[in-house]
């Protein structure tokens, strides 16, 4: 594991049975994952549905017992550990320290339990804290997502659906972590209550020290607040960059598919950008095709293609990509115009 990085994965694999095939089938969901998070920073997971990043993101919660691998974290007290493989002693300190916020702000609260009730269970069951310390905290994580203390007796059905996220958010800090899993935490909200809760991940990003794993489709939400990307299709990462690097000169012809379907935010200036469709549906999971899983939709897509599974691989700084030709394409990034590579590139 890198000496800077607080979580580090490698050659994750999650796979499913498919019911009722005889003989049995399985579901390669996530396929020779590796990637590394680094203390403070925002790590975007993007992809079309069905990719494989929330089965990531939840096999670093530890809820895939299917998962095979090593994910391996640096706690506060700067010790190594295995998440698929904690001892029992450590299973607390994980699960105090890594948390989660969930994509649907109202199922994943429990509607017969008041706020107060929702904040402060982790802290009961992670913590050692006393009685008023624990009001304390609950009082104290309440008004930094911008809630009023108030209106801690009150029950989950009596707020907004923006409220809601924010009380999922304090559940999920309340224990204090260091690293936060958000699975789509804005894809249902409204536009304008999305910024605001945007706002407010970035503002507790800042005052608490906090490290994201930011699980999402949308990337203008990715570019707007992630430090770093790392792009999925069909169970494997096929690019990770830079975030200002991928969104200008991606290398993945994936990812530059994803990024030619960015909406435009200026009228003037729509429809001055090529859109990549691609051609063809996902492949089904459970039949993979042979050699790169995206050759079958790649208008780049050569014979090696269609044989070999090409290796991730250095390619400029920060970045890691997928691809037998990525040193030769010439891909339109967010601006609509292919970059010239360098030498530094190759």
């Amino acid at each position: 594991m890198p000496t800077d990085s607080i979580l580090s994965v490698r050659d994750l694999e999650v796979s499913f049975p498919v019911r009722g095939r005889r003989p049995r089938r399985y579901v390669r969901a996530v396929t020779d994952v590796n990637l590394d998070i680094r203390p403070g920073e925002t790590l975007g997971l993007v992809g079309e549905s069905g990719c494989g990043k929330t089965t990531l993101g939840s096999s670093v919660m530890r809820v895939r017992p299917e998962a095979t691998g090593t994910i391996s974290y640096r706690d506060s007290r700067n010790r190594l550990l295995d998440a698929l493989n904690l001892a029992r002693t450590d299973e607390r300190v994980y699960q105090r320290e890594v948390r989660m916020v969930f994509q649907d702000p109202h199922s994943s609260l429990n509607p017969r339990m008041t706020l107060r009730d929702i904040i402060s269970e982790p802290l009961r069951m992670l913590t050692d804290l006393a009685e008023p310390e624990i009001d304390h905290r609950v009082r104290d994580i309440t008004e930094r997502v911008g809630l009023d203390v108030s209106h801690l007796r009150r029950y989950p059905h009596a707020f907004s659906g923006g409220q809601r996220q924010r009380v999922s958010i304090a559940r999920a800090l309340a224990p204090g972590p260091r690293l936060v899993v958000a699975d789509e935490a804005v894809s249902a909200l409204d536009t304008s209550v999305r910024s605001q809760i945007l706002n407010l991940l970035q503002d507790l990003q800042d005052e608490m020290g906090l490290t994201y794993l930011f699980v999402s489709h949308d990337l203008s939400v990715v570019e707007h607040v992630c430090d770093r990307v790392a792009v999925m299709y069909l169970g494997r990462i096929v690019e990770i960059a830079p975030t200002t690097e991928l969104f200008s000169n991606p290398r993945h012809p994936y990812t530059e598919a994803l990024i030619s379907s960015v909406p435009v935010p200026d009228p003037r200036l729509r429809g001055s950008r090529e859109r990549v469709r691609l051609t063809g549906e996902v492949p089904d999971p459970s039949k993979p095709p042979s050699g790169c899983p995206f050759n079958p939709r790649c208008r780049h897509a050569t014979g090696l293609c269609a044989t070999e599974v090409p290796a991730p691989r250095p390619l400029g700084e920060g970045r890691t990509v997928a691809c037998h030709h990525a040193e030769d394409l010439r891909l339109a990034g967010i601006t609509g115009d292919p970059p010239p590579h360098t030498d530094r590139d190759r």
